[in-house]
């Protein structure tokens, strides 16, 4: 089955609304970023002293880790979406 093709307008919108969730992820990482960093400052620092390399491991572990469990569940999901919107294609009308 050929992919029918999108008029410039509805896939330039298509771009516009990927850069923007880009954008915003951007933003919402940078901010988790520093949350991150100041709970490995406060809270890890003061625990073990001199662990300034252990640290920044610690916070790396953290960020993958957290990385790794948000993006699974957003696959995931997107993944329990596809699966609903063809199987509602699927369905024969009324």
């Amino acid at each position: 089955m050929a992919k029918k093709s999108k008029p410039f307008h509805r896939e330039f919108l298509s771009q516009l609304i990927t850069l923007s969730t880009s954008a915003f992820g951007l933003a919402a990482a940078l901010a988790w970023n520093e949350t991150i960093q100041k709970v490995v400052k406060d809270f890890i620092e003061p625990s073990l002293p001199g662990s300034g390399l252990l640290s920044q491991f610690i916070y790396a572990l953290l960020v993958t880790l957290l990385a790794v469990l948000i993006t699974y569940h957003l696959s995931k999901l997107a993944s329990d979406w596809s699966k609903e919107e063809s199987s509602a294609v699927d369905e024969p009308k009324e």
